[in-house]
């Protein structure tokens, strides 16, 4: 990065932790508001994934073929991405208080429209609505260090992380099994009426004051825009990161969308089964929350390789799952132990760079990221579409070599 660029986003952006960092603040919360903000950040984090186990459902009553229903994942994840890439560095320049409870209470309107919407084409609108109004995760956890005075930041993220992988593992499950039991469109508004109190009870619990105020020198949001793209343009290490990363999110996308149709059809699984895959993930998801600390021991450029190699040979054991149902669920377990680990790497690796680039860095990755998992979807919708189970096999398989090659770029030595 060219050095008058570094000066100007490192000087204004200090992050209030750091400023706070050793300082003992009278009136702190406690850690139950840590537990809290992880609550926040496992709510938000499902209502994005909450489309996935009711295409089937919503299909039939929408009178489409599941297969164009593929678009309600694929706008989600193209609104999270733009939300990230849009709204997440407002973080650093306004209120995150104001601005959390502000997204929260915008996306419990887009879940009612969700669940409102009478037509298919209104139920994607709604979704990419959705998507845009839901990158709450990524503003709590700076927040959360931030209300904990600077102390144990390693800890306070990890809680706030494990409460984005369970919203996003568990939001399957408890979609499928409340479709199945109430219908497609009670989900969205069961979600809806849980955002409405989830909002009201962080505007009672929040404190205000000088830790969610913004910096007195933040930069002024066109410069915090495009500062991000400036960071892809002048690193290659963080191209690397987060292009592979964003190839790893089209495997996670193929899959999970393309999985639906496959017990639905193939093995004539309700919502409730669909659903309860997710709860099979999580074993390989929360194993692979160990990957940080193997990274510290062998190296955290060898640790990416691996989880990406790991999502590769996770696509020879899901081939075979086609026909046999054992195959499909050892292989969503270790697809999910390379893509979670591959995040926890790879947000790593970014996180050893300039401490005052931190929030544009991590705008950068999941930008890549969740664009990924939206071509992904897509592309598993058409997948499958055109060559059933084996193609969407061929789609994942091929995006996991490309992102271990794009991975595996040499560093260049000055």
């Amino acid at each position: 990065m060219i050095e008058s660029d570094r000066e100007a986003l490192a000087a204004p952006d200090i992050p209030d932790a750091r400023r706070t960092r050793g300082v003992p603040r009278p009136g702190l919360p406690p850690r139950r508001v840590t537990a809290l903000l992880a609550a926040t950040s496992a709510l938000t984090a499902a209502n994005v994934y909450l489309g996935q186990p009711l295409l089937g459902s919503a299909a039939a009553e929408l009178r489409v073929p599941p297969e164009s229903l593929g678009a309600v994942p694929t706008a989600t994840q193209i609104g999270y991405a733009t939300g990230i890439a849009l709204l997440v560095p407002l973080g650093d320049s306004r209120d995150r208080r104001r601005l959390i409870l502000g997204l929260c209470a915008a996306s419990a309107v887009a879940l009612a429209a969700s669940a409102l919407a009478p037509t298919a084409g209104l139920l994607v609108v709604a979704a990419l609505a959705l998507g845009l109004l839901s990158p709450v995760p990524q503003l709590v956890a700076p927040l959360a260090v931030a209300l904990a005075g600077g102390r144990d930041p390693g800890r306070t993220v990890g809680t706030v992380q494990a409460g984005l992988l369970i919203g996003v593992l568990a939001s399957r499950t408890y979609s499928g099994a409340l479709a199945e039991a109430a219908g497609w469109r009670a989900v969205y508004g069961c979600s809806c009426v849980l955002t409405v109190l989830l909002t009201l009870v962080l505007r009672r619990a929040l404190p205000t004051g000088p830790l969610t105020a913004p910096p007195a020198r933040a930069l002024p949001y066109r410069e915090l825009l495009a500062s991000v793209p400036r960071l892809f343009a002048t690193s290659p290490q963080v191209r690397r990161v987060t292009l592979s990363g964003g190839l790893v999110g089209v495997s996670f996308g193929a899959f999970w969308t393309a999985l639906t149709f496959l017990l639905e059809q193939r093995y004539h699984y309700g919502s409730t089964v669909v659903g309860l895959f997710g709860l099979v993930a999580v074993a390989g998801a929360l194993a692979s929350t160990a990957a940080g600390r193997v990274a510290d021991r062998f190296g955290r450029r060898r640790v990416v390789l691996a989880s990406v190699a790991v999502t590769a040979a996770a696509w020879a054991l899901l081939l075979p799952g086609g026909s046999g149902i054992l195959w499909l669920t050892a292989g969503v377990v270790v697809l999910d132990v390379g893509t979670w680990g591959n995040q926890v790497v790879c947000q790593g690796v970014l996180f050893t760079l300039d401490p005052a680039l931190h929030s544009r860095l991590n705008t950068c990755w999941f930008t890549l990221r969740f664009l990924g998992i939206a071509l992904g979807s897509l592309a598993g919708s058409i997948a499958w579409a055109q060559g059933g189970w084996p193609a969407v096999v061929a789609v994942g398989a091929a995006a996991s070599v490309v992102a271990l090659l794009v991975a595996g770029v040499p560093e260049r030595r000055s």
